[in-house]
């Protein structure tokens, strides 16, 4: 049974997305403070991790970020933050997802389920799946090995939560061609998700940090105004 760990310190909501979790055949754990969440989460055994923002002792952000640092798990803000400048900032820190309360708990539910089911296909490769390269390399300096999701820039390798793998997995499958931000979401969150394409945006700069030499200036994942993005893989980069 996967496990969930909730991050909630209202415990009127973490009793709920409890027992919306249990219906569905999760396990779930509680932490109501910031650094209990921290602690829980380090601990390896959780599927995914709901996190508040507005959490006592260290807000959910600061939890992101050191989450981040070592798992690639899916995190999924769950916040009465709803405004944009949040949503952009928590995805900027490593979030997969967001929902602003109050939410929905089946569509909660449907999105966990996604974000599990979206992890495992990606870190649990069929033996007999795609037929796609092994290794795909990009100028001297980036190599991507899809079935086992590990990326190497000039010989270290880099950290990249699902969401980033995926796409930058997708585009590098797909080299030199043009894909608009919403083909991109479609394709990596699924048609009919309930959120917003500027996610994408958040997520390409996210991944330009990582893997070009100059963010500002990408040369890899490049920005076709009024058409979308697109990788590069010409003889030299």
């Amino acid at each position: 049974m996967k496990r969930i760990l909730i991050a909630e310190d209202d415990l009127e909501i973490a009793e709920l997305e409890r027992d919306y979790l249990e219906m569905n055949g999760f396990a779930s754990d509680m932490a109501h403070d910031g650094r209990k969440a921290l602690e829980m989460g380090l601990s390896g055994q959780y599927a995914l991790i709901l996190l508040d923002v507005m959490l006592p002792e260290m807000d959910g952000y600061e939890v992101c970020r050191r989450l981040r640092e070592k798992l690639d798990i899916p995190i999924l803000m769950v916040t009465a933050k709803g405004e944009s400048n949040d949503k952009i900032f928590g995805l900027e820190l490593g979030a997969d997802d967001y929902i602003p309360k109050p939410f929905d708990p089946a569509e909660l539910v449907a999105r966990i389920k996604s974000h599990i089911n979206r992890y495992e296909r990606l870190t649990n490769p069929s033996p007999a799946g795609s037929t796609k390269s092994d290794e795909i390399r990009i100028g001297d300096t980036l190599v991507i090995h899809p079935k086992s999701w590990k990326v190497w820039k000039n010989g270290t390798e880099l950290r990249l939560p699902n969401r980033e793998f995926e796409i930058l997995v997708f585009l590098a499958q797909n080299p030199n061609k043009v894909f608009s931000r919403e083909q991109l979401f479609e394709r990596i969150w699924g048609i009919g998700y309930i959120s917003d394409s500027a996610t994408v945006t958040v997520h390409i700069g996210r991944i330009r940090e990582k893997i070009e030499e100059d963010p500002q200036n990408p040369k890899i994942i490049e920005t076709i105004w009024g058409a979308g993005y697109r990788l590069n893989i010409p003889e030299e980069i």
